[in-house]
């Protein structure tokens, strides 16, 4: 096991931005840091701690301990360090007689009304109030409360006459993750600050004035689960004593030492430290010098981890000869021998495409790209696909068109200079948390915001900032609103001309141009259709073109619809009508669902592209791997997942080894993909739970966690990042490991020993990755692809100079309403998304104790729409379409307009896709989750086909006793 830590100094304040210099002397040395530095911030760069309690570099300086006096030669008094910025030629100590006196006695003060229960505090070893105390050679406490006085100590149960003390606040442990012990609160105000400063929630505030200030959860009735807490974890990073302390930490101790890995939830990619003692997890806190999280999280990354070791978990491979039967654990060798066995069956009788893979958008690059390689070199075909085609498949296409390549454009530090942000499709405060809280940030200090959304998400209006915008869309209308906006800028002359003709096709512009000044794309020709007012579309489109640097980030709200491309296109279009391309504060930014999905399609998952984004009918492509790999390669595009279950109804496609998906409970219509399942001879699944796909498979081989393995993931901006083994896996092999017995066992002759040599391959067979390696990502942190010889240490902005493609291109977005329409037996639209404390499917969340604040599915549903139906809040409804029907209980609320309702999917007990249709995108096949016509209605509890399901479910989980 292999620890992995750079010194993870504390500063004291933020690093200054500023490029201009300055030198000052701190005891004796000269100095020099930019300008507008603290002076306890230029200190600790030359090695010289000042004392400090309230000061952290997470937050701005606030200057209320005092413990951080210092003298300037020149000046009168004892400022605090933190607050006062560095001058030229300025002289200051730290240290002397005067400034030990004046520390010592306000660290006195503190420790007066501090409980001195050190030995057994759960601190101990770890509290920034006890290492002052020793800083500053405190050895006595002269005051103390009188024994009769009215002022007595917080920290006190009971007076010495047995009498309640008013002034004790008992310990708060609401919040499944963290307790909040007011006895042992100093009042620095860093929790508050990390909220409102990092967070952005403003859930704390201090309460009371002078000794009797002490932080609370808002209202005096609140507690910190029922507050505006999202238990992201910064109050109780910045906490410098026990007051706000991980239970881990209480019900374990102290970790020992930590490694760096890669949080295994959304997009963002956040880097942690999963602090250890011993092979036993005790805490994961954000790393501070991870580049896409700059030392943030979320409930999910920083404390939802419990999963990994949870009692659910499979551990010993499993076989099967019929769905019916129970399960049977076995060996590592005969559950190989038992799959490969009956796949080279299945491929002697009905051919070499009978069977397939799907790839994991949650395992590592490393395993993705072996999982594809089975398929290509192993099964001899290219039926390989990835949850991507359920979700930013249409990036892929719609990117590629227009710019040449199928990613963002840009970093996460990017957003802190933008002027204008256009999110659509998208609830960053609840998909992707930690990102929204840098995004809040920027709104905070002034930036526009433009929300197209059928729902007022979170994300439209939070604390001290609101959307200057927000088009409330029908669902399904993205295209018209997009293209309308085009219109706006295009025929009002907003577009930038310079940045078109230098960076685009000027003929294609002009035929672009042609066709979306047509009246008929105007926002008064569209309102009718999209339901946003024209006036509301024409300003938004004038504050994008006008206002500055403009970013748009982009989500599931935008490809999960059959013109999922289109609107890709259509945003593509605007990013280069107004030049908002190839510099800081701008670009097309696609915010990625899983953790890995951006790598899932790096690494070759689609059935119609090699690694990099090269498709297989290419011959000088194919020779590539040709070579690799030792095998002739099919230049025909293998079966994507839709086409996959289609061919398994007709009886063409027999085998399937799906790698860490659950498909039948994250793909559109579930009564479709039952079927599919249920008519192959062979389906494995490899993850670690027996999920909803399981209940159809033959052969479970158990998977590993990310703390489980060596690796890297991909997040949505391109960024590589570790992922570190901090511990062993629990069944005895790592994911890359189990796909490579797999493979040996059906023929081929892998010999990998480490994920560094699959990283190998991938770099001399994928251009973007030609100059990846394990040393230069250990070097440098992270590396952004493209990385190679043009650019030796990745590319952090895209299309700087040019496009990819070369000009970039601009298409025509006609808008082409669903086929999926509303009417009289079904007169609502359904659109799905997540919540906070919830991930995907739920594997993994629902078995953490995030379950507190969503342990169901709920229908959002309009007041008005609820009370036309005889529905109140909390009653169980019916919820049909076309295609299936369910149960969930309802949420009255204004969020959603009427004749839109709203739900999650992740609860299999609600099954919400079997509402869902098999519409999907024109051009990738991407299901269109966001529009389905329903009808809601009274009901009595869970639906007849739930209970069936459930009833299936429990049969297919049976498990023999060992023998």
């Amino acid at each position: 096991m292999k620890d992995f830590i750079i010194p993870d100094r504390d500063f004291g304040t933020p690093a200054a931005k500023s490029k201009a210099l300055v030198t000052l002397t701190i005891d004796g040395f000269d100095v020099t840091v930019p300008e507008g530095t603290s002076i306890m911030r230029a200190a600790a760069e030359a090695g010289i701690q000042v004392p400090k309690l309230c000061a952290t570099d997470s937050v701005d300086a606030f200057g209320s301990c005092r413990l951080c006096l210092v003298e300037i030669e020149g000046r009168n008094g004892t400022p605090a360090s933190c607050t006062t910025p560095v001058a030229p030629g300025l002289k200051v100590q730290t240290q002397n007689a005067k400034l030990k006196q004046l520390r010592r006695g306000v660290m006195e003060l503190y420790i007066s009304d501090h409980p001195l229960d050190c030995l057994t505090c759960s601190a101990n070893g770890d509290c920034e109030l006890q290492d002052m105390a020793g800083a500053v050679g405190l050895r006595d406490v002269r005051y103390e409360a009188a024994p009769q006085s009215e002022i007595s100590t917080h920290f006190q149960v009971k007076n010495t006459s047995g009498e309640a003390n008013p002034l004790y606040i008992p310990r708060d442990d609401s919040n499944p993750y963290f307790s909040y012990d007011p006895q042992k609160c100093i009042v620095c105000s860093r929790c508050v600050r990390a909220c409102e400063e990092v967070q952005g929630t403003f859930a704390l505030t201090i309460e009371g004035r002078g000794f009797d200030s002490r932080v609370s959860f808002g209202a005096r009735t609140d507690d910190a689960l029922a507050s505006d807490c999202v238990s992201c974890g910064a109050c109780v990073q910045a906490c410098p004593t026990a007051t706000l302390q991980e239970k881990s930490i209480i019900e374990i101790g102290t970790p020992s030492h930590a490694i760096i890995t890669t949080c295994a939830y959304c997009g963002v990619g956040c880097s942690f430290k999963a602090e250890m003692r011993g092979d036993e997890l005790v805490r994961m806190t954000p790393y501070k010098h991870g580049k896409a999280n700059r030392g943030h999280s979320c409930v999910k990354g920083r404390f939802a981890y419990g999963y990994a070791t949870h009692q659910d978990r499979i551990l010993k491979p499993m076989i099967r000869d019929a769905i019916s039967d129970p399960w049977k654990e076995v060996s590592w060798a005969e559950a190989m021998e038992f799959a490969a066995t009956k796949m080279k069956g299945i491929q002697a009788q009905y051919g070499r495409n009978s069977v397939g893979v799907i790839t994991s958008s949650r395992c590592t690059n490393e395993e993705t790209y072996l999982v594809q390689k089975l398929t290509r070199a192993v099964f001899m075909n290219n039926n390989t696909d990835t949850c991507a085609r359920v979700c930013h498949s249409p990036t892929g296409y719609g990117l590629g068109q227009t710019f040449g390549t199928s990613a963002g454009t840009q970093d996460f530090d990017s957003v802190e200079e933008s002027d204008v942000i256009l999110v659509i499709g998208a609830n960053p405060s609840a998909a992707h948390p930690v990102f929204a809280s840098r995004m809040k940030k920027r709104l905070r200090q002034g930036a526009k915001l433009i929300v197209v959304d059928p729902r007022r998400t979170e994300t439209v209006e939070g604390p001290h900032y609101k959307a200057a915008h927000h088009l409330a869309l029908t669902p399904g209308t993205n295209v018209a609103v997009v293209s309308a906006l085009a219109h706006v800028i295009v025929t009002e002359k907003l577009y930038d001309e310079d940045f078109i003709r230098t960076r685009c096709d000027w003929d294609e512009f002009q035929d672009y141009a042609e066709f979306i000044s047509a009246p008929n794309h105007s926002p008064e020709a569209v309102e009718l259709v999209t339901g946003v007012p024209a006036e509301e579309v024409r300003k938004a489109a004038r504050l994008y073109a006008t206002g500055g640097n403009g970013a748009i980030y982009y989500g599931l709200g935008v490809t999960e619809h059959s013109q999922g491309s289109t609107t890709v296109i259509g945003i593509a279009n605007l990013a280069m009508l107004t030049g908002n391309i190839g510099r800081k504060g701008v670009g097309v930014n696609p915010l990625r669902g899983q953790n890995n999905v951006q790598g899932s399609c790096d690494m070759g998952s689609f059935p119609h592209e090699l690694p990099g984004y090269r498709h297989v009918k290419h011959p000088e492509v194919r020779a590539i791997y040709e070579k690799a790999w030792g095998v002739t390669i099919d230049p025909e595009p293998g079966l994507r997942i839709p086409n996959m279950l289609d061919a398994a109804v007709e009886g063409s496609f027999r085998g399937l080894y799906c790698q860490g998906e659950d498909i039948l409970q994250s793909d559109p219509d579930t009564h479709h993909v039952a079927a599919g399942l249920a008519a192959m001879d062979c389906v494995i699944v490899h993850d670690l739970f027996l999920n909803e796909t399981a209940n159809y498979a033959h052969v479970f081989f158990p998977g590993s966690s990310f703390l489980e393995k060596d690796g890297t993931f991909t997040n949505a901006e391109r960024r590589i990042n570790m992922v570190r083994k901090v511990m062993a896996p629990k069944q005895g092999y790592a994911d890359w490991e189990v796909t490579q017995m797999f493979a040996n066992a059906m023929g081929a002759n892998w010999g990998y020993t480490h994920p560094s040599q699959i990283m190998d391959e991938i770099a001399m067979t994928t251009p973007s990755f030609a100059g990846v390696t394990y040393e230069k990502i250990e070097t440098m942190g992270s590396v952004q692809w493209p990385c190679n010889d043009k650019a030796p240490e990745g590319t952090p902005l895209m299309h700087i100079d040019g496009f990819v493609r070369g000009k970039g291109k601009f298409i025509r977005t006609e808008y082409v309403a669903t086929d999926e329409k509303t009417g009289p037996r079904f007169p609502l639209l359904l659109t799905t998304g997540r919540i906070l404390s919830q991930y995907n499917v739920g594997a993994q969340t629902r078995r953490t104790e995030n379950v507190v604040w969503h342990d169901q599915d709920l229908l959002e549903i309009n007041p008005h729409d609820a009370e036309n139906r005889g529905i109140r809040d909390g009653d169980w409804v019916r919820l049909a379409s076309r295609s299936g029907e369910t149960t969930l209980r309802a949420e009255i609320t204004d969020k959603v307009s009427p004749g839109v309702v709203y739900t999650t999917f992740h609860h299999p007990d609600t099954q919400a896709n079997v509402i869902t249709t098999d519409f999907s995108d024109w051009a990738t096949n991407c299901p269109e989750y966001k529009v389905t016509a329903v009808q809601v209605a009274p009901s009595n509890g869970p639906s007849e086909w739930q209970e069936e399901y459930n009833a299936q479910a429990a049969l297919s989980r049976r498990i023999l006793a060992a023998e």
